[in-house]
């Protein structure tokens, strides 16, 4: 790991004295100011750290989160090379963002922790947000860089969003890069209604409304889960593999699970249909059943000692 001292420069910007890092950190600027309204940001005062093939950006008051990206990079450089069995041969970006307003310009929805950009081999994360249970720093960071491993191996064209973000997902221990109350599943609603989203629509990008944005997540995840248990350990691996070989995500299926993807998304869609019943729906919902009972029980006992007032009332005025 290399520190350097950082100077300011003219830009409000700050970087290394030498020219590679002081380059890193226009084209990163640059980066930001081409990208879609979304992800412009208006003032950043950042400062740069590099090294082991990692450059950190990071405001201020963030240098010991910056160090320590940069001490966990290598691990996780390496877990991921061995769960994809390709190499991580690009040098990513991080930028950490201490302001959630700040993060909400450029990520554009306050649902969102961290966001990748692939193109640019760019990833910004909500630092404020990395103490939400269950995100933490280092599986947000190895969530994000999946996606970079991804679309550096993959055509974008080739590869669809819910397995992006479902292998992303999966590569990170099944936590999404969205803060979501975890006690309630959109996808156990779904497999009770038969209210999924086809994987046809999340194929280029995922619904808005913060509910169908979770929806979305976890069915990505689910699917995943369910080629791993159901068409043997390496399937994930090598579905992603004819992918990067240039075949579409249908010659892909029946390729590496011998069946087309709508045979495979009906099977799985019917495995969470037995695995999910109103019972298992209601006890994982036990928390909000007991409070509305509970609140409900507190409003009839107040109805009742109002009806005894008023029976009271009326006694006295016939006496």
């Amino acid at each position: 790991m290399t520190i350097r001292r950082c100077r300011p420069l003219q830009s409000g910007v700050e970087a290394d004295t030498g020219p590679s890092i002081r380059v890193i950190a226009l084209a990163i600027m640059i980066s930001l100011a081409l990208a879609p309204p979304s992800l412009t940001a208006e003032s950043l005062d950042l400062a740069y750290m590099r090294g082991g093939g990692l450059t950190v950006g990071y405001e201020k008051p963030l240098k010991k989160v910056a160090e320590e990206v940069l001490v966990v990079y290598p691990r996780l450089k390496s877990d991921l090379e061995k769960t994809f069995g390709w190499r991580l041969n690009f040098e990513p970006t991080v930028l950490l963002i201490k302001d959630p307003e700040t993060f909400l310009k450029m990520a554009g929805n306050s649902i969102f922790a961290a966001f990748a950009v692939p193109g640019r081999n760019l990833v910004v994360i909500d630092n404020s947000k990395m103490k939400t249970h269950p995100l933490t720093l280092d599986v947000t960071l190895r969530h994000e860089l999946s996606h970079l491993m991804l679309h550096n191996y993959i055509r974008s064209g080739s590869l669809p969003k819910w397995l992006d973000e479902g292998v992303s997902q999966w590569v990170s221990g099944g936590i999404a890069e969205i803060v979501t109350d975890t006690r309630r599943s959109p996808l156990k609603e779904a497999a009770l209604s038969g209210g999924f989203i086809p994987l046809r629509d999340l194929t280029r990008s995922f619904p808005e409304g913060k509910r169908a944005v979770v929806l979305a997540y976890e069915e990505g995840k689910s699917i995943v889960e369910y080629i791993d248990s159901n068409y043997g350990g390496d399937a994930v691996i090598r579905l992603l593999d004819s992918l990067r070989h240039g075949d579409t995500i249908d010659e892909a299926a029946r390729e590496v699970l011998g069946a087309p993807l709508d045979v495979v998304e009906r099977e799985w869609h019917e495995d969470l249909r037995r695995r999910t019943t109103w019972l298992t729906y209601l006890s994982n919902s036990l928390y909000e059943i007991l409070f509305f009972l509970a609140a409900l029980i507190t409003f009839i006992g107040f109805i009742r000692l109002l009806m005894k007032k008023r029976a009271y009332r009326d006694e006295d005025d016939e006496e």
